[in-house]
């Protein structure tokens, strides 16, 4: 599985320099903060996060909670975990007493469910399912194999509470890839404001961002071509927003990447139009989430959302023709 591939961090000047990618503002002298550093494996992707303090030790202490915050949230959401909480609600079909960050993230995405007409829907696992069982075989699923786990889907028949939450109708199951990663960086992000940190960047598999980097200018990430990992399309300023990547690259279930890992849950299948989604919103966890939304709506689709839920996105085609709201912060060439 390639996950992630689509966004680099430009964690200083120095940093996109050294690969080739200059940025605006080269760094103008040495910073009285102390920068600390950690990378770690996480959500089936490799994770990093960066911090400064002025006081070195407290700087590694708030690495330490994140890093357990990312533990956190991996236990209650990850399915690359057999024993996370979200795994035990799959295999059983309700889960007691759930921790209350999966009621959150999960009361977030029935609010996006509902509000975009179930274009996103945690409950396409048995989706993925099918799909991943027929690509073991080198094969896409039969049509009737899609029907049949498309009828499973459905955000309607999660019942979420403070108590339980349960899977309404058989065969049902959740996904939270699509969310949980940003949820993630939002809760990272709030324990290290907690912890007296004032700048950080945080890769959680999604974006966010406190303060600057070492350097004199904004936090960047470099947006990279869906279909050429060595170029770039644009450079991101993280404008006190995060930022959400979805791209057909991340896992492809057939070579010409018509089929991957996001689906359209009215239909079974992946949306047709577009390659590559980047979302800027006030929430990381929300903009996860109106990552595949737009996806389902296609580029003119997109750009429209954009301004009904008061986000930014940036759209690439299956052409590689690229579109982006005025309200990003690009730098080209």
């Amino acid at each position: 599985m390639k996950r992630r591939n689509f966004v680099c961090a430009a964690l200083g000047a120095a940093s996109l320099a050294a690969a080739g990618w200059p940025l605006a503002g080269a760094a103008r002298g040495a910073s009285p903060l102390q920068w600390r550093e950690r990378t770690l494996l996480g959500f089936g992707t490799v994770l990093s996060l960066r911090v400064a303090h002025a006081d070195s030790q407290q700087a590694e202490r708030a690495l330490d909670q994140a890093v357990a915050t990312l533990r956190h949230v991996e236990a209650q959401m990850s399915l690359f975990n057999s024993d996370s909480a979200l795994s035990r609600l799959n295999r059983e079909g309700v889960l007691l007493r759930p921790n209350p960050d999966l009621v959150r993230v999960l009361q977030l995405a029935q609010f996006v469910s509902a509000r975009s007409r179930g274009a996103f829907d945690v409950t396409v696992q048995p989706l993925w399912t099918v799909f991943e069982q027929a690509s073991r075989r080198q094969a896409l699923p039969l049509p009737e194999a899609v029907k049949a786990a498309r009828a499973a889907v459905g955000w309607q028949h999660l019942e979420v509470s403070n108590d339980a939450v349960r899977l309404a109708r058989p065969g049902m199951g959740v996904t939270l890839n699509g969310i949980a990663q940003g949820f993630a960086a939002d809760l990272v992000r709030t324990r290290l404001q907690a912890s007296g940190i004032a700048h950080a960047l945080v890769n959680a598999g999604e974006w966010t961002a406190l303060g600057r980097p070492a350097h004199s200018g904004p936090w960047l990430l470099g947006l990279q071509d869906p279909r050429d990992a060595e170029a770039l399309l644009a450079r991101l300023a993280l404008d006190g927003r995060s930022i959400a990547v979805s791209a057909d690259n991340e896992c492809s279930f057939s070579a010409d990447r018509v089929h991957h890992h996001i689906f359209d849950p009215h239909t079974g299948y992946s949306p047709a139009e577009l390659a590559c989604v980047a979302v800027a919103a006030p929430s990381c966890a929300l903009a996860d989430a109106l990552t595949k939304v737009m996806f389902v709506a296609g580029r003119e689709g997109a750009i429209k959302l954009a301004k009904e839920w008061n986000v930014d996105v940036l759209v690439v085609d299956k052409q590689g023709k690229w579109q982006a709201t005025p309200g990003l912060k690009l730098q080209t060439g």
